[in-house]
């Protein structure tokens, strides 16, 4: 069996980094614009009568600093998930600009209706996971994409406020493409998930390192305490000692609980 290119303006092939997983590059129209993800598939999806759970990818930073990992997303994709991870626009050839979280977002939320029009995915397991950056973008899915499983965040932003306090090395990027928090408050609080939390309708995993210096772990809190005022189902994971990008033990074993946690919203 061959996989279903029809959701997608164009598919290409790619080298395999992940043994019994397949990569992708695939093209589809978000806000007129014509941007990129890759996929990865797990061979299981071609067998006959397949019906997989499906895993939104979204990454973290811009442009070339937090780009999509084909080890990582093919690594997620061999544990019997079609993993479909958006470049965002303006990233990897795509069209149009990074918006850091504003109208970049809708990216995602095409990429989930690619999901839902996949041949043998299952409609009623499709989740969410963001890195870093990519966790506003995951909340967001999580509040604007109806019928989404579950949402990941993982070493999450969730407030853009804090991120501009916290990452000094950040601020002439962000206001550059969002403006000063202070001037242009407006566009900050747009890209702050936590603002819009009690919308969210499906379970919530957060998983922190406690010495995340990159996004500190109070969002992770933040995070928390907003699902809490809200009455909404969440877990929060720390790991202790763990800074931004989990390494081995740690990703491993986080990995592992993470699609455990996953498969048991089913």
């Amino acid at each position: 069996m061959q996989l279903d290119t029809s959701p997608f303006v164009a598919c290409t092939p790619e080298e395999t980094v992940y043994p019994g997983v397949r990569l992708y590059t695939v093209s589809y129209y978000s806000q007129d614009l014509l941007v990129k993800a890759a996929l990865a598939v797990p061979e299981v999806y071609f067998q006959e009568g397949a019906c997989l759970p499906a895993l939104l990818y979204c990454r973290g930073g811009i442009k070339g600093v937090g780009r999509v990992r084909p080890e990582r997303i093919s690594q997620m994709a061999a544990f019997g998930y079609v993993v479909l991870a958006p470049h965002y626009r303006g990233n990897e050839g795509g069209e149009g600009r990074d918006e850091f979280g504003g109208a970049d977002r809708h990216d995602v939320f095409a990429a989930f209706e690619l999901l839902c029009r996949l041949e043998r995915v299952d409609k009623e397991r499709i989740s969410v996971y963001g890195f870093s950056r990519g966790g506003i973008m995951a909340l967001f899915a999580a509040i604007e994409c109806k019928g989404m499983l579950s949402c990941v965040v993982w070493s999450g932003v969730s407030d853009m406020f804090l991120t501009y306090e916290e990452r000094v090395d950040l601020r002439r990027m962000l206001r550059r493409i969002i403006g000063h928090p202070r001037k242009q408050e407006d566009a900050y609080r747009d890209r702050t998930p936590l603002y819009r939390i009690d919308e969210i309708s499906c379970p919530v995993l957060i998983i922190h390192g406690t010495e995340d210096e990159n996004v500190g772990v109070e969002h992770a809190h933040k995070l928390a305490d907003a699902l809490t005022l809200a009455g909404k189902p969440y877990e929060k994971w720390l790991a202790q000692g763990a800074s931004h990008l989990f390494v081995g033990e740690d990703m491993e074993m986080y990995t592992r609980k993470m699609f455990a946690w996953l498969d048991a919203q089913a």
